[in-house]
């Protein structure tokens, strides 16, 4: 007698036996994934390594910078402090003299400034000195009083202060007088 059941199977279609693959194929691409995984896994440290290497190398450089940049702050006037010195020398000689004559005084100042000047001049530090009927810049003047005066309003009458710049920065504003709008 015939199982009903293997009539069944061999008259569906849709059943196909499967063929179980060979012990031997199994093991090869086992290996195979095994092998992919092992060189994935290789390739995975590696990068790990590169970026820690990397990020390391950033935080290194961005450390230097921060010193090189305190030590610009801390040095920056370094070359300004070292022209000054022979500014104060000067000043210290001067006093030094026993009965200085006022010509000699004099002399020994405009001297003392010249120097200074000359510092001035090495580190970029300029004077601001409107002329008389100069229109009023408030970027670099600063007026502190307006009289009437026979010129345009807004103009400068007269400085009281000299102004500096060190390079195109402001150190001081020029203190000046300026013409008052004029009275109807």
């Amino acid at each position: 007698m015939q199982n009903p059941e293997n009539e069944n199977n061999s008259a569906n279609p849709l059943v196909e036996e499967v063929e179980m693959p060979e012990e031997e194929t199994v093991e090869k691409e086992d290996d195979a994934f095994a092998e992919k995984l092992a060189n994935a896994e290789k390739q995975a440290a590696e990068m790990q390594e590169a970026f820690l290497r990397a990020k390391a190398e950033g935080e290194n450089i961005r450390r230097r910078a921060q010193e090189d940049i305190a030590k610009a702050h801390k040095f920056a006037i370094e070359n300004f402090a070292q022209s000054m010195v022979g500014v104060k020398d000067s000043l210290e000689m001067a006093l030094k003299t026993e009965v200085p004559s006022v010509d000699s005084i004099k002399d020994g100042v405009d001297a003392t400034l010249r120097q200074l000047n000359q510092v001035f001049e090495q580190n970029k530090i300029f004077e601001i000195v409107p002329e008389q009927g100069e229109k009023l810049d408030p970027m670099k003047h600063q007026a502190i009083q307006m009289v009437e005066a026979d010129q345009d309003p807004n103009t400068v009458v007269s400085v009281l202060q000299k102004g500096y710049t060190l390079a195109d920065r402001l150190l001081r504003p020029a203190v000046v007088v300026v013409a008052a709008p004029k009275k109807s």
